[in-house]
Parts: structure tokens; sequence; C-alpha cells
């Protein structure tokens, strides 16, 4: 173990916290936490922007919409289209109701009810990681976003994971739900 990691782990436990979530640790490693904050922002945005802000997830590795080994895409449910994906250009302009996983699964079916509940929802699949062919289990959040003469647009952003269960993923969007504390 580094100077920085044991520094760290020392500080951790002398001030009794626990790491958020064991991905916290791996820089390339989007956590659950991200991705609901990365979602969230992504809704407001484009309630900010508009329709002219579907562009700005469109098809750029580098936008501030993609981090890590995750990235924000945006669909609409009525329309059965996939408006905007940064890596996969090949999607945008798709229908997206009858795409299925690696398991047959009909995941845009899904992922549309569940950015139907207030807080969002989480909706596990299988799919390729950025860069790699062979499907990994993929955990989706996805959120409704207010979009002026769209009301149907979801936005979405998923973590590759084998051991988070539907009851750790509520949590973090329960805890998120909370109104945050201020620092005096």
């Amino acid at each position: 173990m580094g100077k920085t990691q044991f520094a760290l782990a020392s500080l951790i436990l002398t001030l009794g916290l626990t790491p958020a979530s064991p991905w916290a640790a791996d820089p390339a490693i989007a956590s659950a936490e991200e991705v609901v904050a990365k979602v969230r922002e992504a809704a407001k945005y484009l309630e900010d922007k508009g329709l002219a802000g579907f562009s700005d997830f469109n098809n750029n590795k580098d936008a501030r919409w993609v981090w890590k080994d995750s990235y924000v895409f945006v669909y609409s449910c009525r329309d059965d289209v996939m408006i905007a994906h940064p890596l996969r250009p090949d999607l945008v302009g798709k229908p997206i109701l009858q795409m299925r996983d690696d398991k047959d699964h009909p995941l845009f079916q899904d992922m549309c009810k569940a950015g139907e509940n207030r807080e969002g929802g989480w909706v596990e699949y299988w799919w390729p990681k950025p860069g790699e062919a062979k499907a990994s289990r993929k955990i989706s959040y996805v959120h409704s976003a207010p979009v002026s003469f769209k009301s149907d647009i979801q936005v979405g952003a998923g973590i590759y994971d084998e051991s988070l269960t539907p009851a750790d993923l509520s949590k973090i969007v329960t805890d998120f739900a909370k109104p945050q504390k201020s620092v005096p």
C-alpha cells in the first residue's frame, strides 16, 4: 500500500467513515453515486437548454457526459427513438423499444417504465463495456427530463457491476433525495 493510500485509509478509519462504495477506490470505474448525480445533472441541463441541448450529448467521447467507463444517453419512449448517444452514433435515430440485450431482455421497455418513477429507477441488463465486444452486467439509472415540447424524454447512464443489489441501488437514490446538510 502506497503512502497516499495508507494516509487515506488512516483518515477514513480515524474519522469513522466508510467509502460510499467499493468502486470509489478505482479512479477508472464510475460509481453508482456518480451515475445518479450525472443523470440528474443531465436532466436539469436538458430542462434548461430544451431541444437545443440534445446535440451536446451526441458523438463526443470527450464531452462532459462521458466520464470514466460511463456515459449519459438520451431517448424518447413515446417516439421509440434514441435521441443522443456519445459513443454509439449508429444508435441515434434508431428504434429502442425492440432492442434486446444478450439475454433477450427488452432493456428499453424496462428503462421507460423505471424512468417514469418520480425518483427515477435502475434497470439491469447485459451490454458491452466501451471498447469491448463481450457483454457484461450493466445497471443503468434512468430519470425523466422535463424538456419543452417533448414531455417524454429520459436520460440514463450505467455502471458495470457484478455485486450491487437493487436494495443497494435504491438506497443510493434515497440518500440522494435527502436534503444535504450545510457545513457551518
